[in-house]
């Protein structure tokens, strides 16, 4: 058996340990707001509830490793004193991960990812609509852990209100399991979904994907795209050339020989296919043909 000294380690490969012996992870998808009213969302995984009574969470952003700067959301937990937990299910989670991309402060990542802004009833941050379950809370103190990249912040926040949407409950109101559909996180590019085991997901990329909020309308709004697919396609940094596009949809229409006069849904659904198998390239070539 490998015995190993967390002193002897280097701080991402203390975090590589950890990340993938503590797994899975629940995750509290995190909305805040600054001092100035602007929003804000981010995931974090260090997350879990300490107390029925109060209903207390706890989650955990960490200084980030390699410049020791402090995340957005700790910054306006520590304005406002106040956040909303949202849960993450299978159907949202490719739109959560390109939430999590580092784009500039001021930025708004409900915006880039997609998400729809629901306001709250009694905390000033938004909550976010796709998700099943929203946690409005208030939070009663934060806890710094280190001073070090890779220290955490532990932000315990008191559940004020419950959002729980209606499809997710049994007829004797207690939640289904199955029909909420969780998703967590483990080490590396690893997310586990609770009936169906792991699966991975590309990290966002270090250059900025250009986000939901740069697609033409029509695909924006599409009614064949889910928000996984839009999630997907939101994580490249440019989008195809026209002269490489003409030359995909060349070569595509000797098997498809009605593409270059198909309808938007049938461009649509054909390009959810590519990225049922993970080919975002090919996927935005179809879309924008």
């Amino acid at each position: 058996m490998l015995s190993i000294d967390p002193k002897s380690l280097s701080t991402s490969e203390l975090h590589g340990y950890l990340l993938s012996t503590v797994a899975p992870r629940p995750i509290a998808f995190a909305s805040t707001v600054n001092a100035d009213g602007r929003a804000n969302v981010s995931p974090f995984s260090f997350f879990n509830v300490f107390s029925s009574n109060p209903p207390i969470l706890v989650f955990s952003p960490s200084r980030r490793v390699k410049d020791n700067t402090v995340k957005h959301t700790l910054k306006n937990v520590m304005a406002t004193k106040e956040v909303v937990i949202n849960v993450v299910s299978f159907d949202m989670v490719y739109q959560t991960s390109l939430s999590s991309t580092e784009y500039p402060e001021g930025v708004n990542e409900f915006e880039k990812a997609g998400f729809t802004m629901l306001k709250s009833d009694i905390v000033k941050p938004f909550r976010v609509a796709e998700s099943p379950i929203q946690m409005e809370c208030k939070v009663n103190d934060i806890i710094e852990l280190g001073t070090e990249g890779g220290a955490g912040s532990l932000i315990i926040c008191e559940v004020v209100k419950f959002h729980i949407d209606e499809d997710v409950l049994d007829e004797d109101g207690s939640i289904n399991q199955k029909k909420l559909d969780l998703v967590a996180r483990a080490g590396g590019n690893y997310y586990t979904r609770a009936k169906k085991g792991f699966f991975e997901i590309p990290k966002p990329l270090a250059a900025l994907g250009i986000g939901v909020d740069n697609f033409p309308e029509a695909i924006k709004n599409s009614m064949v795209l889910t928000g996984n697919d839009l999630g997907m396609l939101g994580n490249v940094e440019n989008l195809p050339k026209e002269a490489d596009v003409s030359a995909f949809i060349k070569d595509l229409s000797e098997r498809y020989p009605n593409i270059k006069i198909a309808t938007h849904r049938q461009k649509h659904k054909l390009a959810r296919n590519y990225l049922s198998f993970g080919d975002v390239e090919s996927a935005w070539k179809i879309l924008l043909s």
